[in-house]
């Protein structure tokens, strides 16, 4: 991770960036909060990652291009939501053609289908730092329930004056349910690809600094 708020490198799943949501109930945790204050997702410092099997090995992938946002409600924080949107077509897993086909309608058809949403509907605490986040994922138009296992990492003041907490989501979504469904069977049996994506979420959320008063004349 670099040290200023401008990386060079971005390393923002597919499901996700839902873990956002991890800031409603790890704020609650002794950390004062205002209600109804705002964070958003900071794509330079956050990852939206995912595996899947090929042959017999996993391989990853990423979005890099997504932005999201929370509300989080200090009085009663079943009614904080958040709203994560994430670009289909950014889809990168270090090889020009296999991305190109994965935005096809092969796969996520990212030209009918250009966003992936998350939606947020109840979090709850499992443990200390640990939460569970429910949610509606949407992908080529079809939305189905999902459930997140988080990690609350921390929180506090950055380098630059801002206030930011960070997180490590984790689930599990079978590809097909989405419609993205492309597979080629082999000789010896079995499947090129595997029907279950792993996600994996880490997430950098930041609060807007007020804005300054205008200059007196």
């Amino acid at each position: 991770m670099t040290s200023g708020p401008n990386p060079t490198l971005r390393r923002p799943n597919f499901a996700a960036g839902a873990a956002l949501i991890l800031l409603l109930v790890a704020l609650a945790s002794g950390v004062p909060a205002r209600a109804a204050d705002t964070y958003n997702i900071d794509p330079n410092h956050s990852n939206m990652g995912f595996t899947i099997r090929h042959l017999f090995s996993k391989v990853p992938g990423h979005f890099t291009k997504f932005e999201g946002s929370i509300v989080y409600d200090a009085a009663d924080i079943t009614k904080s939501t958040v709203n994560v949107s994430i670009d289909s077509a950014s889809i990168d897993t270090n090889a020009a053609d296999r991305d190109k086909h994965l935005r096809s309608s092969d796969f996520f058809d990212a030209e009918k289908f250009p966003k992936i949403t998350f939606a947020s509907n109840k979090v709850k605490s499992v443990a200390a730092n640990k939460l569970q986040v429910e949610g509606t994922l949407t992908i080529k138009g079809v939305a189905k329930p999902v459930t997140l296992d988080v990690d609350v990492l921390g929180m506090g003041p950055d380098a630059w004056g801002g206030y930011r907490s960070g997180f490590e989501a984790h689930t599990k979504v079978n590809r097909m349910d989405y419609g993205v469904s492309w597979n080629k069977a082999l000789e010896g049996g079995g499947t090129l690809l595997g029907e279950d994506v792993e996600i994996v979420l880490n997430v950098e959320a930041v609060k807007p600094k007020p804005a300054e008063p205008p200059a007196k004349k």
